[in-house]
């Protein structure tokens, strides 16, 4: 991509009017983030720093938040995009007004687990490598974020003119959404069941699409369904109020949906995936991370039906292209999951509105 081809779209401070100081969102302990004013990264040799413009509120950083699962202080936030404002010795494929997404983790493609394509279980891959400050932990919930070397190397992706800052956003967990049907071994001409019409499961929805699947979307709010009857579902429905395996097998010749992803943290959705699904389908549990959780799991319907229950988690780096291209080219529909854009001075509230999905909520956005 050529340097005019990521030209800016928007003015942004130029490299030399950087403060020292910035305010960030820094999480202190359980349910506990606060406003504070700390001091701009330094950038080392292959580093950029990035001027964040948007950065989205994922689920993991609700849960890390509110269950305390890591030692504070940190400064969360890692579906970033913004426009590079300093570039470190030795940068050579961007440079001072480059608008960027960029990824927190890159494995090392060389380890036991990078050969098995295992890659969020990589050792470089568990290293952040986006920060605001303290330990490394994205860091897009602040005003500038530094960009260690790998990530410039391998994990920082331009943004091409007539795409927006907010668009990108969407890049990293797209590629987690692509990750989990190529985990799922999605075929040509399956049906899919995803529970969960929030921001990833639309997305999953219109990923299953795209690689050539018929995908029914469940959900309890009703404005969710309706958007994804918008976006191509086969189907849109309330799993309360109608019987999921009934729904799917009214589509697939009385058999049950191959593939069910759970894309709800609710418990109770695991065991209505696997009843939705036929005799030898798979269960894809997406949004189960919190340390220690337990399942309601009906052990029999792995052994004596084999229907398969696996996990995926986080970003491939061979998805990375696909991910852009799929968002850039405007092939899965992102803009229009954006619900919520909130300044960062106001960070508690994005926390709020994010934490209680709604008809009026989808995706929120905080923009320093």
């Amino acid at each position: 991509m050529t340097r005019r081809e990521c030209a800016t779209l928007e003015p942004e401070a130029p490299a030399g009017r950087v403060p020292a100081t910035m305010l960030a969102a820094v999480y202190r302990g359980p349910g506990d983030v606060r406003l504070e004013s700390v001091q701009v990264p330094d950038i080392a040799e292959g580093e950029m720093l990035l001027k964040v413009h948007s950065c989205g509120v994922c689920g993991t950083d609700l849960k890390k938040i509110e269950l305390g699962l890591t030692s504070p202080p940190r400064i969360f936030g890692h579906e970033i995009a913004g426009t590079v404002v300093r570039t470190g010795p030795g940068v050579k494929r961007f440079r001072p007004g480059d608008r960027v997404a960029v990824h927190h983790h890159i494995p090392c493609r060389d380890c036991f687990y990078c050969a098995r394509m295992l890659y969020s279980q990589c050792e470089r891959y568990r290293r952040t490598g986006t920060t605001a400050g303290y330990e490394p932990a994205g860091g897009g919930f602040a005003e500038y974020v530094r960009v260690m070397d790998w990530i410039v190397s391998d994990g920082t992706v331009a943004i091409p003119v007539g795409a927006g800052f907010e668009e990108a956003t969407f890049l990293e967990p797209l590629n987690t959404c692509l990750k989990a049907l190529d985990t799922a071994g999605l075929e040509e001409g399956e049906t899919v069941a995803v529970f969960g019409q929030g921001p990833v499961g639309l997305m999953l929805l219109q990923a299953a699409r795209c690689r050539g699947a018929r995908a029914v979307g469940l959900d309890l709010i009703p404005e969710r369904l309706e958007l994804a009857r918008r976006l191509g579902a086969l189907e849109a429905f309330n799993p309360a109020e109608r019987e999921p395996h009934t729904v799917l097998s009214g589509h697939t010749g009385g058999r049950g949906a191959d593939l069910a992803i759970v894309a709800t943290a609710d418990p109770t959705a695991v065991g209505d995936a696997q009843r939705t699904v036929r005799r030898g389908g798979r269960v894809l549990l997406f949004a189960q991370t919190v340390p220690g959780e337990m399942l309601p799991v009906d052990a029999s319907r792995i052994c004596m039906e084999e229907k398969k229950l696996i996990g995926s988690y986080s970003a491939s780096v061979d998805l990375q292209d696909e991910a852009a291209r799929l968002i850039f080219d405007r092939r899965i529909k992102v803009a229009g999951l954006v619900s919520h854009r909130i300044p960062l001075e106001r960070f508690p509230e994005a926390l709020s509105i994010a934490a209680r999905p709604s008809g009026n909520s989808m995706k929120v956005l905080v923009q320093p």
